[in-house]
């Protein structure tokens, strides 16, 4: 995301600041630290706010931007998210941790503004595509360029695209349980809380979704 100071509705400012904060952020790593700095938020520390911001607003932008394919689109609602966060955040026990608290509120909003957009029946193909394919190469870049040729990297990147091309047209409670299970890695008792279903529930409704997600990209390929 853009370097920025974003506000909330409210007027009040949390600096998200990616270069600045990333040290602070980088060191509040343990749980011990983060629920130090969930305290002193629901104490109004506007400044420990910002140390949460920076240490989750990229794995929430992508998640989001994975969700609902526009980057603008993405960029409104991570902080549509974090200004509702920083709104709930004297609301937050503890339950759950912070993060999957976090994620439960952006996805949330990802869904409802999918099933906004396939109720006006208004979508932007190109726009996805073209994010998609710029996701499909970030994600290939994980994979140690160093020790890859290029044309494994040529390779790696259109099957990406094909699957991310693919994840696209999955529904978005069936998209939601791919990005959180098989991208941001989240086992099952975290899915549970985000989406807010039993755990049997994801196990059923992440089977069926690879299922789907396999035979689109098989498709495809043929």
């Amino acid at each position: 995301m853009k370097n920025e100071k974003n506000v909330n509705s409210e007027g009040t400012s949390f600096l998200v600041d990616s270069q600045n904060n990333w040290k602070a952020a980088k060191n509040s790593g343990s749980a011990e630290e983060e629920n130090r700095l969930v305290s002193q938020s629901q104490n109004g520390n506007i400044d420990a706010f910002g140390q949460l911001v920076v240490k989750y607003q990229n794995r929430l932008f992508n998640a989001i931007l994975r969700m609902v394919g526009s980057y603008d689109d993405a960029q409104e609602l991570t902080q549509d998210a974090f200004c509702r966060a920083l709104r709930g955040i004297r609301k937050f026990r503890g339950s759950s941790g912070f993060y999957t608290w976090l994620f439960r509120i952006g996805i949330n909003l990802s869904i409802n503004h999918r099933r906004r957009k396939q109720q006006m029946h208004f979508s932007d193909l190109q726009d996805a595509r073209n994010i998609m394919g710029q996701q499909a190469s970030g994600l290939a870049e994980m994979a140690d360029q160093r020790s890859r040729s290029p044309e494994y990297q040529v390779e790696l990147s259109e099957a990406y695209q094909k699957v991310m091309a693919a994840l696209e047209r999955l529904e978005p409670q069936e998209r939601a349980i791919i990005i959180l299970r098989d991208i941001e890695e989240m086992n099952y008792e975290e899915i549970a809380v985000v989406l807010e279903i039993p755990i049997g529930t994801v196990k059923s409704r992440l089977s069926r979704a690879r299922m789907a997600l396999r035979e689109m990209v098989v498709k495809k390929h043929e």
